[in-house]
């Protein structure tokens, strides 16, 4: 996700100080993933300089003065472009998973333990999403509810591909090298 993008989208709401903003990330979008002070701060840096938000004032107070920033007519723009336009699928056409299973057949290791670790993997992180989910908020849900829908998708992979491991392990030994 664009952090700047959500900043500005944070900021449309009124001015904040950079502190502000990442306690309104960190609650409404950062909770498994909090922003660092340094990425709000090097991201408002950069907004302020690409013309995105405005300085609009300091307050002086125990610690150093704070800034306050405010989105620009360009800003709102841009955050409207973004907001717009559709995220490109992630297509797991190569990934890291798939590529453990194929080394795994080719070294004459057991592919079946890497898709069962993997198996047992997904379904404790799926309990303790489930879990999650029926502790939390909505907000909570809906994120919970993506991750799960992820993790399914992948487990009926896993399923597939171990009743196929046979014709795979024929496949990829039997594959000439450089031909794709």
């Amino acid at each position: 996700m664009s952090i700047g993008h959500a900043l500005l989208a944070l900021l449309e709401a009124g001015p904040r100080h950079g502190y502000d903003l990442k306690r309104a990330y960190d609650t409404h979008l950062g909770a498994d993933r909090p922003l660092h002070y340094g990425q709000v701060y090097s991201t408002l840096s950069r907004l302020l300089r690409n013309g995105l938000v405005e300085a609009v004032g300091t307050e002086s107070g125990d610690g150093p003065d704070r800034k306050r920033y405010a989105i620009t007519d360009a800003g709102i723009t841009d955050v409207e472009a973004w907001l717009a336009a559709p995220e490109k699928p992630e297509i797991y056409l190569q990934n890291v998973l798939y590529a453990k299973v194929v080394l795994a057949l080719l070294s004459g290791r057991d592919a079946q333990r890497v898709l069962d670790a993997q198996r047992a993997e997904h379904l404790k992180h799926m309990r303790e999403l489930t879990k999650r989910k029926s502790d939390g908020d909505l907000v909570d849900q809906l994120i919970c509810d993506h991750a799960l829908f992820h993790l399914e998708a992948d487990l009926r992979w896993l399923e597939l591909t171990a009743a196929r491991i046979d014709q795979l392990a024929e496949q990829v030994r039997t594959k000439p090298e450089g031909d794709t």
